[in-house]
């Protein structure tokens, strides 16, 4: 919700690397994983508490609320310019 490190690095070089890895599968010698090589734009936005609210009821509980009081906050969107890994999407 504030204005953090990360969001000042992607501020002064918009260039950034996402990389996902999919869980380990028995006796599979390289696990699927992916990097998106992306453009970042940071948006300060009113709707960052309740995106996080209700990630919190997806990946903590239905019945969860984030933690924090609302306020305004910050959204990074990201276009995506280049996708390498091992995995269907090459």
């Amino acid at each position: 919700m504030g204005w953090y490190r990360k969001l000042r690095n992607i501020e002064r070089d918009p260039r950034v690397t996402l990389s996902f890895t999919a869980p380990r599968e028995p006796g599979v010698f390289l696990s699927p994983y992916a990097v998106l090589q992306a453009h970042a734009v940071v948006e300060k936005t009113d709707a960052a508490w309740p995106l996080l609210d209700r990630l919190s009821r997806v990946y903590v509980a239905p019945d969860a609320r984030f933690p924090m009081e609302p306020a305004p906050g910050w959204v990074v969107r990201y276009k995506i310019q280049k996708i390498s890994g091992v995995g269907p999407w090459i």
